[in-house]
């Protein structure tokens, strides 16, 4: 499977919206497609207008198994892009180092 970032936009109103997406998006991509998605990680980012978009982290048999989980969940996965090469400066920060 490939790296790809889907960067969806303004797609949740609140996070209570998004923790329902999120709880979804896991169940059917653990068990209806594991041999074709696998979500690796989200940054939540507070859009300008409010709402609640992501930046996902997903591995991929390709762009189709992507759009396809995203229909089954009803979240959208217009703007999907393959990673060509990762680069860490530095580990993700946790608990409250995320915190804003």
């Amino acid at each position: 499977m490939d790296l790809y970032v889907i960067r969806r936009p303004s797609a949740w109103a609140n996070l209570q919206e998004l923790e329902a997406a999120g709880a979804k998006s896991a169940r059917i991509g653990d068990t209806e497609m594991s041999d074709r998605v696998r979500w690796i990680r989200s940054y939540v980012v507070r859009e300008p207008d409010g709402r609640m978009g992501t930046v996902c982290i997903y591995q991929a048999r390709d762009v189709d198994s992507i759009v396809d989980h995203a229909a089954r969940v009803g979240m959208p996965a217009e703007n999907i892009v393959p990673v060509v090469d990762t680069v860490i400066v530095r580990a993700d920060p946790v608990g409250d180092a995320v915190a804003a």
